[in-house]
């Protein structure tokens, strides 16, 4: 991978709060056509991570670097959102053009607003309370807003949490047409069956790399026992590995 194709590059980073380290010795590089699932355990550093990228933390040691024009867009864990707030899915998805001077909106910014909601099939919804929408929906509602600010690099945190098996199916093939059309994307989960599998590149984090490979590499018995701290079989099944999960590493949630 060429300097040019580089969007985003962590380098030996150490992040924590207080004394406490989250993230340590922590080397990643995402690629401008990566499509990239880090798996690990609650407390693990993968919300940390996110932020790293992002650039809404720092590390304590180590660097990260970015390509200076590469434009990031965030989507959060749906149960961190107050869905009771007086929005609409139109408006919830305008928040996120920035530098807008006007009070209401233009009507071009209409017109994008309309254009990504149409293109996730989501468009008949714009008038309705965020609060209204399914899981499913309210997902493909917050990936909108990402898309608005036009970005090379989409970070999904705990994308299937609250999500039920078809709309999870839907938002991967999704995500992928998303990857094939130039968008880089690295979500992080804890659905080691639903989603990891699925996934071309996948990083196994428990405060450091453990892994970084394909399916195959990452989600077999040892590397998952280091990652979550407990010993689980791994099948083949359909030329895809399966966890026979005993230990609850499936159900773990994203809290560093």
């Amino acid at each position: 991978m060429t300097i040019a194709e580089h969007l985003v590059r962590i380098e030996k980073a150490t992040f924590g709060y207080d004394a406490s380290p989250v993230l340590e010795d922590v080397t990643l590089t995402v690629g401008s056509r990566d499509f990239i699932g880090v798996v690990g355990p609650s407390g693990s550093g993968k919300t940390s991570l996110l932020r790293l990228l992002l650039g809404t933390a720092t590390p304590q040691r180590g660097t990260v670097s970015r390509r200076p024009d590469v434009a990031v867009a965030y989507v959060p864990q749906l149960e961190t959102v107050n869905w009771n707030f007086p929005i609409t899915v139109f408006e919830c998805v305008l928040m996120a053009r920035s530098g807008r001077i006007l009070p209401w909106p233009t009507r071009t910014e209409r017109a994008d607003v309309s254009r990504v909601l149409d293109r996730l099939g989501i468009g008949a919804l714009a008038g309705r309370h965020i609060r209204e929408l399914s899981g499913g929906q309210q997902q493909r509602m917050f990936i909108a807003r990402g898309l608005l600010r036009r970005p090379q690099l989409l970070l999904m945190d705990e994308p299937t949490t609250g999500v039920d098996f078809t709309s999870r199916h839907e938002m991967l093939h999704l995500l992928g047409e998303l990857n094939a059309e130039g968008v880089a994307i690295l979500l992080t989960t804890h659905d080691l069956n639903g989603v990891a599998a699925h996934l071309p590149r996948l990083v196994a984090l428990h405060r450091t790399v453990i892994a970084v490979g394909t399916p195959r590499d990452v989600i077999n018995g040892p590397v998952l026992e280091r990652t979550f701290g407990a010993p689980m079989q791994v099948l083949e099944h359909l030329g895809m590995p399966v966890v026979l999960d005993r230990h609850g590493a499936g159900d773990h949630r994203t809290s560093a």
